[in-house]
């Protein structure tokens, strides 16, 4: 008979490992704000049946809510739960063949995808690629700082840069299709949000997929590591 505690994990494990749950946290990992009725209809369940299961979310401290009017809306609860599912993705492909990532909606997603609230994928890789080239960023106790030459050319971009104090500012983030690392933390946000406010990168509605357009191809060629972006 084991006297040890149960791991605390045990009881996020199943949380995460219920598949209408899963399919809930999956269309949240867009970092966005989603609707009951929009997690309803991402799980294929009855909004009756996704009420309990977002109760649960929200007692398991898995996502937060926000009421507007008569609506709640649902997004994950910080970047630490999207890098976790982020994780358990790469465990659960391991295996999965390289062509499976150019087949149906995968496809897109291998391009180019938010992960949690930046930028991952194939373009996400080139990026970070591309910023430690350019020597943007430089490595720093384990994560990463703009030069100053970084930090005027991409405020000269219109980027609004998030404070250098910012905890967890810029680091690397393993990517789920890639198997390599993509840039994470509060420039990474920035990052994303400047592209779409450009029109740079555009999302696609009910996927987390990004689709680069051809003025954001042109902007971010000479920031990304082109032999390995599909612009």
């Amino acid at each position: 008979m084991t006297t040890s505690p149960e791991p605390r994990f045990a009881r996020i494990a199943a949380m995460i490992g219920d598949p209408t749950r899963a399919r809930m946290l999956a269309a949240l990992m867009g970092g966005q704000y989603l609707a009951a009725g929009e997690l309803a209809a991402a799980a294929g369940v009855s909004a009756q049946t996704a009420s309990t299961h977002i109760t649960k979310l929200l007692d398991s401290e898995l996502v937060e809510l926000r009421i507007q009017g008569r609506h709640r809306y649902l997004r994950l609860a910080d970047a630490e739960i999207a890098h976790a599912l982020e994780a358990l993705s790469l465990v659960a492909e391991r295996g999965a063949a390289s062509s499976k990532w150019e087949q149906g909606a995968y496809k897109p997603l291998k391009a180019a995808r938010t992960c949690y609230s930046h930028l991952a994928g194939e373009l996400g890789v080139a990026l970070f690629d591309g910023l430690l080239a350019r020597g943007t960023l430089v490595a720093r106790d384990g994560q990463f700082v703009l030069s100053d030459a970084g930090r005027e050319a991409l405020q000269q971009l219109g980027v609004a840069l998030p404070s250098a104090a910012t905890k967890r500012y810029a680091y690397a983030c393993l990517d789920w299709s890639e198997r390599r690392d993509h840039l994470a933390g509060g420039l990474a946000v920035a990052l994303l949000d400047h592209a779409v406010a450009q029109g740079w990168l555009r999302r696609t509605p009910g996927s987390r997929a990004l689709t680069l357009t051809p003025p954001g191809a042109s902007a971010l060629a000479p920031w990304v590591g082109v032999a390995s972006a599909r612009l």
